[in-house]
């Protein structure tokens, strides 16, 4: 029998990819109410969710397509791998729920490296240091540059 997923829909990659565009743009209607100021960074975030999403759509059926050719070994269904596509939305819980309790900063600073390690990218020195650049140049641009507030978080407020 083969390991092959009988719909191209069903890999996981491309519910993965699937799910967080439709909850990414569910989250950029309470985003729209927000003070123009106040939402350009979640909407630039999701917007970026989105975006990148639709890239690893494209990828993994790109792979598809290749496996159907013959030119790369099949995938295995879903089934076989929940945790991948599961994984992805529980991380994206979990940071929410962390930004609530310690705060944005916080939560992105445990939580940039953590999903770039889970999702496969090993290299420790380059993690770190793309941590820094991206909280660094998120603090420069909004919390210095227009003087905005993030979520301090449950932990932090007196």
């Amino acid at each position: 029998m083969s390991a092959q997923p009988s719909s191209r829909l069903t890999r996981p990659e491309t519910i993965t990819a699937i799910g967080i565009v439709i909850i990414a743009g569910a989250l950029l209607i309470p985003a729209a109410g927000l003070r123009p100021i106040s939402a350009l960074l979640p909407v630039a975030m999701l917007v970026g969710l989105i975006i990148l999403s639709v890239f690893l759509l494209i990828a993994d059926q790109r792979k598809a397509t290749l496996e159907q050719k013959g030119e790369r070994e099949p995938a295995g269904p879903l089934s076989d791998s929940p945790k991948r596509a599961l994984g992805a939305f529980a991380l994206i819980v979990l940071y929410a729920l962390a930004v609530d309790v310690a705060g944005f900063y916080a939560s992105t600073i445990v939580m940039l490296p953590l999903v770039t390690y889970t999702f496969g990218y090993r290299s420790l020195p380059r993690i770190a240091l793309a941590t820094v650049i991206v909280v660094g140049a998120i603090y420069l641009i909004f919390s210095v540059g227009m003087s905005q507030n993030f979520p301090t978080g449950m932990l932090w407020e007196s």
